[in-house]
């Protein structure tokens, strides 16, 4: 078990706030313990004592940002029709990707992946990967379903996720575009999502 899991949750969080503020101010490299101890208003001591590393630091910024596309799928059943579950998942995806911490966690991973692969690999692993895993499962559960025809699940999430990033991950990551109106990420996450069920779902049997 970690530190963070044995100590208090409220101190947590707020560390985890102190950190956005000076990787947001500072990047990666230039984010230093001590500052971010003192943005969070606790001791250098008390910030080792939940996290044993910048690293560790980062990583659980990551996975708390993360999951907010993560808890969604906990209100999807099996009763959940393929089409709208799909869609709740996107449009929950796509907003925190042009959020401003999506944008901040983006740019400083691709900005420091050079200098920092553990970074890179960090991201990944929190963000990502975790969705993609989660994505996959829902899929995999449609393919077993009859619903979808899916042969490599992971594949397919991975392409929705491509699809649903059209247009607009690009422009908010360069700045050309300063926000995204929620009834325009509805329409990108549906037409992903009607293009992804033409290719994978499932085809009605041929009459013989």
């Amino acid at each position: 078990m970690s530190h963070a899991e044995t100590l208090s949750a409220e101190k947590e969080q707020q560390i985890l706030d102190g950190a956005a503020a000076v990787f947001a101010a500072e990047g990666y490299e230039g984010a230093s313990m001590s500052r971010i101890a003192a943005e969070a208003g606790v001791s250098k001591g008390t910030l080792y004592n939940y996290f044993e590393s910048k690293a560790e630091l980062f990583t659980a910024f990551v996975r708390r940002e993360c999951h907010r596309i993560l808890f969604v799928f906990d209100d999807l059943t099996d009763d959940t029709p393929l089409e709208e579950g799909l869609c709740r998942v996107g449009e929950r995806m796509l907003r925190m990707l042009v959020s401003e911490p999506g944008l901040l966690i983006y740019r400083m991973v691709v900005a420091e992946a050079g200098k920092f692969p553990e970074l890179a690999h960090a991201f990944y692993g929190a963000g990502p990967a975790r969705v993609k895993e989660r994505m996959a499962e829902w899929i995999r559960h449609h393919a077993e379903c009859g619903r979808l025809q899916v042969e490599d699940a992971e594949f397919a999430a991975e392409q929705l996720s491509a699809l649903m990033q059209t247009q607009l991950c690009m422009k908010r990551r360069l700045r050309l575009i300063e926000s995204v109106p929620d009834a325009e990420i509805h329409r990108v996450v549906e037409c992903a999502v009607k293009l992804f069920l033409s290719g994978y779902g499932a085809k009605p049997a041929v009459p013989t």
